[in-house]
């Protein structure tokens, strides 16, 4: 099984270190040009926003309630801003947004292993030994990157993803810590110092992709390209929320000292999930067409209910109903598709300790813009959400609804590293209640 991969900077500026010791004449300064600005990227490109929970989280106890039921646990159900779609108790202003969104509740995704339910839900595939397949940061890189924007089109905050598969290295995650900080991409050099360096590794890149051994050569060239066009761009500070008014911010659930979130009744400064919501907003403002980002702690074996009241879900809450308020405002939400996942779901049995074991037979998953229709509850699990009682949804129609959306065709095909070709999302078939 393959490895999520990390576009490593670290990488690069080992190169500079080697290109230090050599002596070749200075070269003409690289160019740093100031692009167009984002409101103008914003109109011409579409973009999707992958939020992905790790560890499985329980979504019957949130998106699919079952109140009264001896599965269903101790939470109450609320109205929301859809007619007759009700969530957990616990996400108030996202049940003012779900005239927004959708949630899809007839999941049922078989693989209930970690490891393999994050790579197929990533990819549409299971896993397989004899290729590595491409995640969606890596397809919607590919379809829908703005050569105008200095970003790295895939850009994962706090989470390795998974990487391109076949796609090639240009189409790796570029990877950002949680705070949305770059790691070995500060410029601590003089800029003439800089572009001498850069003109002795040019030599060593053209020499290495003339030398006949295929594609890896270029790719790499071509990474090496964009991160120094990052380097020198404007556009990083996109990664920065400082400028941000303390009203967003505090949107968000990152609030300024002093600030207050309403919706907890408690202090919420900072949070990882908040900031990383707000940081995605930004660069796909920008015109970076794939952001994901990550929220931990849903493995929940234990405790579940108590963690998900105090902890996860006032978080979650109001980092996702702050995104999609915020994308709407600006215009941004048609063109912008929210996605909410995790590894799987988890038992509607609640066991001894008080917890959730894994589950992929019956969950749900949520979606909102991105040319998707909103305020409606797709598919059906039976009384006690141990079935799903409507038409099974799987990873790759999930994907394919997504990339319909943003106007990618589905006929698309790939061909891997062994001449294998490959339809987009697994030739996945489209939800069409998003779409009618």
């Amino acid at each position: 099984m393959s490895t999520p991969f990390e576009l490593s900077r670290r990488h690069f500026m080992s190169h500079m270190a080697a290109a230090s010791a050599m002596t070749v004449p200075v070269a003409t300064s690289f160019t740093n040009i100031m692009r167009a600005n984002a409101k103008e990227l914003q109109k011409k490109h579409k973009a999707c926003i992958l939020m992905f929970m790790e560890g499985g989280p329980p979504t019957i106890d949130f998106w699919d309630p079952k109140p009264g039921t001896a599965t269903g646990g101790p939470f109450k159900e609320i109205e929301t801003s859809a007619p007759g779609v009700k969530l957990g108790e616990h996400m108030p202003l996202l049940a003012k947004q779900m005239h927004h969104a959708a949630v899809i509740r007839s999941m049922s995704t078989r693989e209930a292993d970690h490891n393999r339910g994050k790579y197929y839900m990533h990819t549409g595939y299971v896993p397989n030994p004899s290729v590595e397949h491409p995640s969606y940061g890596a397809v919607i890189a590919h379809e829908l990157q703005n050569p105008e924007v200095d970003i790295p089109p895939f850009v994962a905050i706090g989470t390795n993803s998974y990487g391109p598969g076949f796609l090639g290295m240009s189409y790796a995650p570029f990877v950002v810590d949680s705070n949305g900080q770059v790691r070995n991409l500060d410029m601590k050099m003089e800029p003439a110092r800089l572009a001498q360096r850069l003109q002795m590794l040019g030599q060593l890149e053209n020499n290495f992709a003339a030398s006949g051994r295929g594609e890896p050569p270029a790719e790499h060239k071509k990474v090496i390209d964009r991160t120094v066009s990052l380097m020198t761009s404007d556009q990083m500070k996109a990664f920065k929320i400082d400028d941000e008014p303390d009203s967003i911010k505090e949107l968000y659930g990152v609030t300024v000292p002093g600030g207050t979130a309403p919706a907890a009744g408690m202090m919420r400064r900072n949070t990882t999930f908040g900031r990383s919501a707000l940081v995605a907003r930004r660069l796909v403002e920008r015109g970076v067409p794939f952001v994901e980002i990550s929220m931990g702690g849903w493995d929940l074996h234990a405790n579940t209910h108590d963690t998900l009241k105090n902890s996860n879900l006032p978080v979650m809450d109001m980092a996702m109903a702050g995104l999609i308020q915020d994308l709407n405002d600006r215009g941004m939400l048609e063109d912008t598709a929210i996605v909410w996942m995790g590894d799987f779901g988890r038992t509607p049995r609640i066991n001894a300790r008080a917890g959730r074991d894994h589950w992929a037979r019956s969950w749900s998953t949520f979606v909102a813009g991105g040319g998707m229709k909103g305020g409606q509850a797709v598919g059906a699990t039976n009384e006690d959400g141990t079935a799903v009682a409507t038409d099974p949804i799987k990873s790759e129609d999930l994907m394919a609804s997504v990339l319909k959306g943003l106007g990618v065709s589905l006929e698309t095909t790939f061909t891997s590293k062994n001449n294998r070709p490959m339809k987009i999302a697994n030739s996945g078939k489209y939800i069409k209640e998003l779409f009618s």
